[in-house]
């Protein structure tokens, strides 16, 4: 299975049409809209299985793919140990 800064990477290529590092400021680049930033967050929520609270709506978190990667690590970490806690 392709590792989540991979996957994230072909979500963002696929939109610009271009390739993009994952350290490219993403806000930078024109194409970037309020629409987009929608399917975004539900592109995540879909390909990883986390759900994006309001307090994770902040420009740091998705500034690049690496900070986004580093969002969906603490959310799916944060999630298992949820759920170890039920188990």
């Amino acid at each position: 299975m392709e590792n989540p800064t991979s996957r994230i990477i072909s979500f963002f290529s696929n939109f610009l049409r271009r390739q993009i590092t994952p350290d490219e400021n993403i806000f930078s680049s024109a194409a970037v809209n309020s629409l987009f930033l929608l399917q975004m967050i539900m592109f995540l929520e879909r390909e990883f299985g986390i759900r994006i609270e309001n307090a994770d709506l902040e420009m740091d978190n998705f500034r690049t793919i690496t900070t986004i990667a580093a969002l969906i690590e603490r959310k799916t970490v944060k999630a298992a140990g949820a759920s170890n806690l039920h188990d």
